[in-house]
């Protein structure tokens, strides 16, 4: 995608009529952003998403037929590159988590304000990862208690022992510097107070954060932090 002069092409896919109407008329109120398919449940997003070849597409998850989480798996088996956000009423542990384990890009409540949605289409489009900030401290509250071997972002996370003998080998893998950046990220802390924490700018902050997501193959803060977590249950 033209990230320039094309607009960001967007399939809905929720059970609820109006609830497509209220984001088709939210989203295209944007120049950037172009609503190309609607679909009632995960059985015909399949057809919608092959015919329309969006760039994002937003996700219910409780859906007649085929939820959510499985037509993500499945849509992401095919393009791994598609952003799948996933919008929903329910902020439940498993759902939050069962969505980032098959792939999807970010995961906001339905009550989230209209330009933080615009803002989260952009994002996910982008390539990187968004979560409301209710679902981002849910998840790093169970991420401690959350069985081993869940929550990983990649093939070789995910196939991990059972004994957190890989995770405890990606945390080995990194830098001092960078094992404090992932510890205090894994915390819940945000970038700016690693940075006062630490007493580092920002920016070098950030860049240790990219270090460690490229070392242990994931794409957002959560997936890092279960990471962590699972490297130090298994210790």
């Amino acid at each position: 995608m033209d990230g320039v002069s094309a607009s960001i092409r967007v399939v809905l896919v929720d059970d609820d009529q109006l609830v497509r109407a209220g984001l088709r008329l939210l989203l295209s109120g944007d120049d950037g952003i172009e609503v190309v398919g609607e679909a009632g449940d995960g059985l015909e997003a399949e057809g919608v998403i092959a015919s329309a070849a969006p760039d994002v597409v937003l996700m219910d998850i409780r859906m007649p037929r085929c939820d959510g989480l499985v037509a993500t798996e499945r849509e992401l088996r095919k393009q791994p590159e598609l952003a799948v956000l996933v919008l929903t009423t329910f902020l439940d542990d498993d759902l939050v988590l069962g969505a980032l384990q098959r792939g999807a890009r970010g995961f906001l409540l339905k009550d989230t304000p209209p330009h933080d949605l615009v803002h989260a289409v952009r994002t996910v489009a982008a390539g990187r990862s968004i979560l409301s900030p209710s679902v981002l401290d849910r998840v790093i509250a169970v991420a401690a208690s959350a069985p081993t071997g869940t929550g990983r972002g990649t093939a070789a996370v995910a196939t991990a022992a059972a004994d957190g003998a890989a995770e405890r080998a990606l945390l080995a893998s990194l830098t001092d510097r960078e094992t404090e950046v992932a510890l205090a990220v894994a915390a819940g802390a945000s970038n700016a107070q690693v940075a006062a924490d630490l007493f580092v700018s920002l920016a070098t902050v950030k860049t240790h954060v990219g270090h460690v997501y490229e070392k242990f193959g994931v794409d957002n803060r959560v997936q890092l932090a279960l990471v962590v977590h699972a490297a130090r249950r298994g210790a």
